[in-house]
Order: C-alpha cells, then sequence, then structure tokens
C-alpha cells in the first residue's frame, strides 16, 4: 500500500530573488541569488548539496544551466517542467527522493529570466501551439482570451451582472496590489483602487490591465532533508505535508460541453494533496493559500476548486472579506469599505498575502517555489514586511496551475509547522 509522504521531509532553508524586470540578472546571477540565500538559511555549503532538482519553462534546456551557475562539482542534476507548476515539480520530485532514502541534503530551485526574451508576453513562445496528442489548434486569444472566456462564463452561470462581476474581480486586484506594495520583493509594488482597476484599459474583456498578472523575472530555492535530521539544521523547520500533480487531457479547448468555471485538475490535485496531508475541512484547517492569480478570474475560480468556497459562492466571500487578514483598515478602504469596520468574513482564510502572481510577479518556473517561501517564511513568523505577517500559521497551501482552461496542469504543495 502506497505511503503518505506527510512529515517525512523537512524544508531547512530557503531563498528567493527579488522579482521585476531584472535586466541587471542573467539566468546564472538570478539562480546564485536565491540558492546562496537558501544556504545560508540552512547553515549548509555548497558541497553539502547531493543532488538538485531544477524547474524552468524555457531557462535553458539542461541541468547544466545550474552546474554552470553554482559550480557544483558532478552531482546529479535533474531539469523538470510542468509549465507554470514547473517549480512544483522540483520540490515533489526532490522531495520524494529525500522521502526514498536516495538523498539527504537536496535542492529544488525554480528559475525563469524572460524580460529580455525579444517579445511581450508568453504567446510568441509557442507558435502554432496544437493539442500535444491530437494535433488540433488549441490558440484561441492567448492566455487573456481564455481566462476572459472563463470570467463571462462564470458571470453567466452563477447571475452576475457584468458591473457586479468586474467588481468582484477587481476586489481581488486591490487585495493583490495592496500587499504586493508592502513586500520587499514583488515586482509592483503599488496599491491601487477599485476605480483605477474597473477603469484600466481591457485587455480581454472582462479583464482589464490590473485583472492580469505580468511577465517576470526571478528564481526561488529550497533546501530538503529528511525529517528526523532536521532539528540539527534548525528548531523552526517546515515540513512537507503532501503534494498532489493533476494534468488534464486538454480537451476542454474543443469539447462545447466544457463549462470554464472550475477548474478540474486543481480538484483533483486538491484531492490527492488534501489526503496525504489528512486535511478533511480546507477552508478551517489551512491557515493561508498562495495560490496561481495568472488573472483575478483564476483567484475566484481556485477558491472554489480548492474547496475554500462553495460553487458559485466565492463573489461572496470575497465580498466580505474571507480572503484577506485582520488588521489592515487601509485595505478596508480600498477595498470601498469603513476602515474602522471590519468585513463579516474578515480573516477565515488569507489569499497572497505575498502579493500573488499579480503583484509579486510570474517568472513561470519560478513561482511554485516562490508560494512555499512565503508560507516558510509565515510559519516561521518571519515575513520581510511586519505589517504582512498573519498570526499562528500552523498549515499553508501553495497552488500552481499552468496551461489555459481546458488544458491546465496543476501542482498544490501542503508545508507546515513541525508538532
Amino acid at each position: 500500500m502506497a505511503e503518505s509522504i506527510k512529515d517525512k521531509v523537512a524544508i531547512v532553508g530557503m531563498g528567493c530573488t527579488k522579482f521585476g524586470e531584472r535586466w541587471d540578472a542573467g539566468p546564472t546571477d538570478l539562480i546564485v541569488e536565491a540558492v546562496s540565500e537558501a544556504i545560508a538559511d540552512a547553515g549548509i555549503e555548497l558541497k553539502d548539496i547531493q543532488a538538485v532538482w531544477f524547474g524552468t519553462m524555457e531557462t535553458g534546456f539542461s541541468g547544466q544551466v545550474v552546474a554552470g551557475a553554482l559550480q557544483l562539482p558532478y552531482i546529479p542534476i535533474t531539469r523538470v517542467e510542468n509549465a507554470c507548476a514547473s517549480a512544483a515539480e522540483s520540490l515533489r520530485n526532490a522531495a520524494f527522493a529525500v522521502a526514498a532514502g536516495a538523498y539527504d541534503i537536496v535542492l529544488a530551485v525554480g528559475c525563469e529570466k524572460l524580460k529580455d526574451a525579444g517579445y511581450g508576453g508568453l504567446g510568441a513562445a509557442f507558435p502554432g501551439l496544437k493539442h500535444p496528442v491530437y494535433g488540433a489548434s488549441i490558440e484561441i486569444g492567448g492566455a487573456p482570451g481564455r481566462f476572459a472566456l472563463a470570467a463571462t462564463r462564470y458571470f453567466y452561470r452563477y447571475g452576475l451582472s457584468p458591473e457586479e462581476g468586474k467588481r468582484v474581480l477587481a476586489m481581488i486586484s486591490v487585495k493583490s496590489h495592496y500587499f504586493g506594495a508592502r513586500n520587499p520583493r514583488a515586482h509592483l509594488r503599488m496599491e491601487v483602487t477599485i476605480d483605477q482597476v474597473l477603469n484600466a484599459p481591457i485587455i480581454a474583456w472582462p479583464l482589464g490591465l490590473f485583472d492580469c498578472c505580468g511577465v517576470t523575472d526571478g528564481a526561488a530555492a529550497a533546501i530538503l532533508v529528511p525529517a528526523h535530521m532536521a532539528k540539527s539544521f534548525r528548531d523552526d523547520y517546515v515540513l512537507i505535508k503532501g503534494f498532489g500533480i493533476s494534468i488534464g487531457p486538454g480537451w476542454g479547448k474543443e469539447d462545447t460541453r466544457y463549462d470554464f468555471t472550475h477548474w478540474e485538475e486543481t480538484e483533483r490535485a486538491a484531492r490527492q494533496a488534501y489526503e496525504m496531508a489528512g486535511i478533511t475541512n480546507p477552508r478551517k484547517e489551512l491557515d493561508m493559500i498562495e495560490c496561481h492569480d495568472c488573472f483575478s478570474i483564476s483567484e475566484l475560480i481556485c477558491m472554489e476548486s480548492l474547496f475554500i468556497s462553495e460553487r458559485g459562492q466565492a463573489p461572496e466571500d470575497v465580498k466580505k472579506g474571507a480572503n484577506i487578514p485582520p488588521g489592515h483598515p487601509r485595505l478596508r478602504e480600498l477595498l470601498g469599505g469603513k476602515p474602522d469596520e471590519p468585513l463579516p468574513l474578515e480573516g477565515e482564510i488569507p489569499i497572497n498575502i505575498s502579493g500573488g502572481l499579480k503583484s509579486f510577479g510570474h517568472p513561470v518556473g519560478a513561482s511554485g517555489c516562490r508560494e512555499v517561501y512565503e508560507i516558510y517564511k509565515q510559519i516561521q513568523g518571519k515575513a520581510e514586511e511586519p505589517s504582512r505577517q498573519l498570526k499562528n500559521v500552523r498549515l499553508g497551501l501553495a497552488h500552481n496551475q499552468g496551461g489555459h482552461p481546458g488544458m491546465f496542469q496543476c501542482g498544490i504543495t501542503i508545508v507546515g509547522a513541525r508538532d
């Protein structure tokens, strides 16, 4: 019978670069920056690392990228790729190698260098995109177009007027920018108001400029060891509780029955991870979530596909503040409320307190590890900006989702504090 990985592997060190338009740094610089912080955090040296898993979508095509950057001495390095879930894959593969007893100290690192690729966004990276098996064309409007279809279908299915739907999405973007503005490593460090989001230029209706995350450079890294060894590295280590990886067959882009309003891949991956972690009521048991908000509609549907909100109820949860932590009067004001009046569900399940992909940034191959970095620091009580520090974080979930509605690959990582 298969065993759960719960509590078998510990994270004893993590590092993350500043995300942004890093014209000052190439892939080597970004990897060195993230890994240097991780090994210093773990109290080890490079020579102690026995194997590496490297997640990236298009920043290099073998482990040589990391070997060259770190000048590693002929150790195993495996490049993994699963679109935006690549960093989740690097963590998962590294953790299972440790759990299997193959290694004692391993490195998982994700990196993407996109800003000086010579084109905007990601669309030009996939000319003539086809279904991987059946060959049919699957490109309709690129990522903004596909997620716009999800938004309009969601509005229709659950009876939201265009104005109401747009406002709910704007509340998500306002929240993300509020916390990104308070995160020194974030890409887009500025507050925005509801009116700014609602009146921004449209990218693909109903998604405006502030509903879409940007393309970003960055890297993140983690040092993993067997749980029984963790205390020899640090007292406040963080334990792996569960993983989930799910990849759909991709027919949603051709199947007229595809409803666009829930992420089946996320639901399947969440069930896997919850079962491993022993979670039966995620809304009550999780203390925070870092989710893949490549677009504001992504966070809304993710709340339901992670079983945090009932289907069709995420807009009400957003309006009532379930996805924001308590004690942020300025955020209440930006959301159109009264600073001194807490929202009805405020603090139930804080989401993207880092700023999320929307504000922190999205270097594709690094985002999954970066999300875990935020949870790791929150569990330790070491959020860089004290106003972002949550109270009593014991268990958190990182959610990555690559592709477009109808053709997703989803990775979920659940980590928690030591008992």
